[in-house]
């Protein structure tokens, strides 16, 4: 029977042999000793901290088959790709996959001995999924970003939800959750979420990361303080803006000032988003201007800046985004700007994120009309949801349709997949020798050799293609690419089936008569509060200049007592106070401790006379850090832990 420093010299092996580490940092020790004693195990790891090495290497270790849970397609491939360069067999499934493609993977999963399988939460939803599955030898489950399964948390996602029915298909698995973003609240929404045992660990990395300085610059001229960072710093950089619109406008005036940059959204074909990204990654463009969808996932640990133009809505979003930059652990910078309307934009969000109760029903009613869906009917329905058209049709403020949507798919009633792109299909139709005999365009022509010549397998099934690869091989634009493949059409030559990005609408339940649907408690106030405390968190985060911007992080994430950072914008502001300021942080807790532990306002007066303000607001910071107390009659008591 192996002990388990035997497993850790295996588990260190696998790492020299199949990563090419020396050993493992120590949280992700840690990690691995949890989940290789069998434990159910939470990992609590910030951005850059090696969290997939984490479960691939016990993965890899258990002789059977890992299967990852996460939301991010684009993290799928990546991984799936490392893992195969490396010689291990890895598959994924994903709903933008062919029949054929998900046929190919099952028969790597049940005849190749592939080690892991990485799938999107929406298929934990499938019977026959899971049925598959359980003919397979599960050893480990991993849960990545599993914040999301926890409705206090800042991403929650109702199909996570899911992840209890695998359990159940492999009982004897241990589980190993992992994030890079929870307060305690959350964590302990984790674990009881996922079913975690008494005996099951939670293993914490500090949220710290001294490499990086967090600053905040307040200005109105947003765009002219961007040019001016990045004119003052070098290397790779992000700009995290809200608004689709808003990537192309930064991006534009970025490159007519001479700054090489480039902009990415959930909206730009899959194509365009490769070819940006990769252009990026490899160092030909500079800086990336991006919603947050950018970023997940991306190897890239070189990143020097990350700057946000606009607000995020949380400390969670502002953390995982900052945490971008300086993975490689040199020295980066985190810049978030603020304006005198971002405080307001923030709240207004929280209000419409929470439509009125009899809206988000009058909702649901117009979307079964919609789509066709009659009260009694409907369980397990899946249909295309053309969104804009529906607002359209029924007048509704497309923002306000949107808050309700998501409600009504934490309420159970509808699963709302907003991004569902499908890449351009084409089947050949006729024989090959058929082919000879059709009067063709010239750009027809040239289109159809050019999907013979790179398409193999044309023939049997439907195979994706790139309209702007074919373009590319046939000189033509891709509009006329596109033109001629729907001549081919028309011509009975081949299939085409032309790149959609459609949202979709699953119903895990029947239609329900308006009158009597229930928006329960929990996903309703509950979760408008606890909104309303992430965005008062972010506000004073941003806007309170009293006290160490990492302190603050680090605090919300329960880390308390930390010492000041020394290289944020607040922490470099007292250092270069005049001589008669400095160390006034202390001289104020040894003056609090010489009054017996408890003094007045008007003794802080008395004992400071030209310093009281600066002194004064060195008190209100020992509040903010829990190392005092003030009463309703106006003195200040010093905490056990405020004491010198």
């Amino acid at each position: 029977m192996q002990t388990g420093g035997d497993k850790m010299r295996k588990a260190e092996e696998t790492l020299r042999r199949h990563w090419g580490y020396p050993g493992f940092r120590p949280v992700q020790r840690a990690v691995v000793e949890a989940v290789l004693s069998g434990a159910d195990t939470l990992g609590l790891m910030p951005t850059g901290g090696g969290k997939s090495i984490a479960f691939q290497v016990p993965g890899l270790l258990s002789g059977g088959l890992t299967v990852v849970v996460t939301p991010l397609i684009s993290l799928m491939k990546d991984q799936v790709d490392n893992l195969r360069s490396r010689g291990i067999k890895a598959v994924f499934l994903h709903s933008g996959m062919t029949s054929k493609e998900i046929r190919m993977a099952w028969e790597r999963l049940t005849n190749d001995g592939c080690s892991f399988l990485y799938v999107a939460p929406e298929r934990l939803k499938s019977d026959r999924f899971l049925d598959e599955l359980r003919h397979l030898d599960v050893r480990l489950i991993v849960v990545d970003e599993a914040h999301c399964i926890s409705q206090w948390g800042y991403d929650f996602r109702p199909s996570y939800l899911g992840i209890r029915r695998l359990r159940k298909v492999a009982p004897q698995a241990p589980v190993m959750a992992l994030t890079a973003t929870a307060t305690p609240e959350v964590v302990a929404d984790i674990c009881r979420e996922l079913g975690f045992p008494e005996s099951h660990r939670v293993v914490r990395d500090s949220f710290a990361r001294d490499n990086i300085s967090y600053l905040v610059r307040p200005t109105d001229l947003k765009i002219n303080e961007t040019l001016h960072i990045l004119r003052r710093t070098s290397g790779s950089a992000i700009v995290y803006v809200r608004s689709r619109k808003r990537t192309r406008e930064v991006a534009e005036t970025l490159v007519a000032e001479g700054i090489s940059a480039t902009h990415y959204h959930a909206g730009l074909s899959y194509e365009y988003k490769e070819e940006r990204q990769n252009a990026w990654k490899e160092g030909r463009i500079r800086v990336m201007v991006a919603t947050n969808a950018f970023g997940m996932g991306i190897d890239k640990p070189d990143v020097r800046v990350v700057i946000h133009y606009d607000m995020p809505p949380s400390p969670e979003e502002y953390y995982q985004e900052a945490g971008r930059a300086g993975r490689d652990g040199l020295r980066s910078f985190a810049v978030l700007l603020r304006g005198g309307r971002d405080k307001a934009l923030l709240r207004r969000h929280v209000t419409e994120a929470f439509p009125e109760r009899s809206y988000i029903k009058d909702v649901y009613e117009k979307l079964c009309v919609f789509l066709g869906v009659e009260i009694g009917s409907g369980y397990q329905l899946l249909k295309e949801f053309d969104f804009q058209k529906f607002c359209t049709v029924f007048e509704l403020r497309e923002q306000d349709c949107e808050a309700a949507l998501r409600i009504l798919g934490r309420a159970g009633y509808i699963d709302y997949i907003e991004e569902k792109e499908t890449l351009s299909r084409v089947m050949i139709r006729a024989r090959r020798d058929e082919l000879y005999g059709y009067s063709l365009s010239p750009d027809a022509e040239k289109v159809l050799t050019s999907v013979l010549r790179g398409y193999p397998g044309v023939f049997s099934d439907y195979v994706f293609i790139f309209e702007s690869r074919i373009a590319l091989d046939t000189g033509l634009t891709e509009e006329r690419v596109c033109q001629a493949l729907v001549e081919l059409g028309r011509m009975h030559a081949v299939y085409y089936v032309p790149r959609t990005r459609m949202p979709y609408i699953y119903f895990p339940t029947a239609r329900e008569e308006k009158e009597w649907m229930l928006i329960p408690r929990e996903v309703y106030e509950t979760r408008r509060e606890a909104m309303k405390r992430r965005t008062e968190a972010m506000i004073s985060y941003a806007y309170d200049d009293s006290r160490c911007r990492v302190g603050r992080l680090l605090a919300y994430f329960g880390e308390t007592g930390a010492a000041d950072c020394g290289k944020c914008d607040i922490c470099r502001a007292r250092s270069a106070r005049p001589p008669s300021v400095r160390g006034l942080d202390r001289r104020v807790r040894e003056w609090l401790s010489s009054k017996g532990g408890i003094a007045s306002v008007r003794q802080l007066e008395a004992d400071f006379g030209k310093l009281t303000p600066e002194a004064f607001r060195e008190l209100q910071e020992l509040v903010d850090r829990g190392e005092a107390v003030a009463d309703e009659l106006g003195y200040y008591r010093l905490t056990a832990s405020g004491n010198p």
